[in-house]
């Protein structure tokens, strides 16, 4: 009685949850798959096939937008872990409340929502900018949406400032949990910290980088908001990411089913380059 009892509970917990996947992941991915293979505007769809999957090979914005995603991604998941551990180094030092300062103030941009702080840095880099180019005579700091290259940083200016004092977070309770008696043992043997930081803590860091980056990465590809609220993908499509281009094409071009085969050609890319990161990053761990 008490294993049949025991079973009972057992699927009571579990049932519920598989019913969301299923209806919030599962069900959804399905349907979008029969979505791609028709030519759906939204309101009544015809089988087609592999037309749109095929018609993405020749769609030079949609090709444009996922260089620039991979790009993006790229140059942040980098600059972003880089400044997130070096902020993490900084406030595991002996500094006291400044310390307590100092990671409240790093991490607070991570609770500002990407449509606010978007708009908040279109300001700095519309206005404030414009009167620093104004009072310096410097060109560099005109135009600075206007133009590809420098909205393309501007973006990852905006990124690295959101999501670096989260990244820091993850760094800090991995540096916190490094014995120390390794570290005194390094000591004893002539290590100075830089050497310290390189041969006994970077190693031991590697399940705090599988998770970092596996976190930058999903974050970096899914960017719409700040990207709407920054730049819009102005100018002329230039600084349009995958996930604005999906939506602009379901929502203001009507064509749902090639949006659809969009978003999955991309959900398999994310999936294939996430995968791949964590598997290269699981190989380095080190076991303390």
């Amino acid at each position: 009685m008490r294993g049949k009892h025991s079973k009972l509970y057992y699927w009571a917990f579990v049932l519920p949850s598989l019913a969301a996947i299923f209806i919030v992941i599962l069900l959804p991915l399905i349907l979008g798959i029969g979505t791609s293979l028709t030519d759906s505007d939204g309101y009544q769809a015809s089988f087609i096939g592999l037309q749109n999957y095929t018609r993405l090979l020749s769609d030079d914005q949609f090709l444009y937008s996922l260089g620039f995603t991979l790009r993006f991604s790229a140059v942040s998941v980098l600059l972003i872990n880089a400044i997130g551990l070096g902020l993490a180094l900084i406030v595991t030092q002996k500094l006291g409340k400044i310390s307590v300062l100092l990671r409240t103030i790093f991490f607070m941009p991570n609770l500002i929502g990407g449509i606010i702080l978007g708009f908040i840095w279109q300001f700095i880099f519309v206005r404030a900018f414009a009167s620093i180019g104004t009072a310096t005579g410097l060109a560099f700091f005109s135009g600075w949406l206007a133009d590809a290259t420098t909205g393309f940083w501007g973006l990852v200016i905006v990124f690295l400032w959101q999501m670096s004092g989260y990244i820091m977070i993850i760094y800090i309770s991995f540096l916190a949990n490094i014995p120390g008696e390794l570290i005194e043992a390094g000591e004893m043997d002539g290590a100075n910290k830089w050497q310290a930081f390189w041969k006994i803590k970077f190693p031991l860091l590697a399940p705090a980088f599988t998770i970092s980056l596996f976190l930058t990465l999903a974050n970096a590809f899914k960017i719409y908001d700040m990207n709407l609220a920054l730049t819009n993908g102005a100018p002329y499509g230039s600084t349009e990411m995958v996930a604005m281009n999906i939506y602009n094409t379901a929502f203001f071009q009507y064509r749902q089913g090639y949006a659809q085969a969009k978003a999955i050609i991309f959900l398999l890319l994310v999936a294939l380059i996430s995968l791949t990161q964590v598997f290269l990053t699981r190989r380095k761990e080190v076991d303390v």
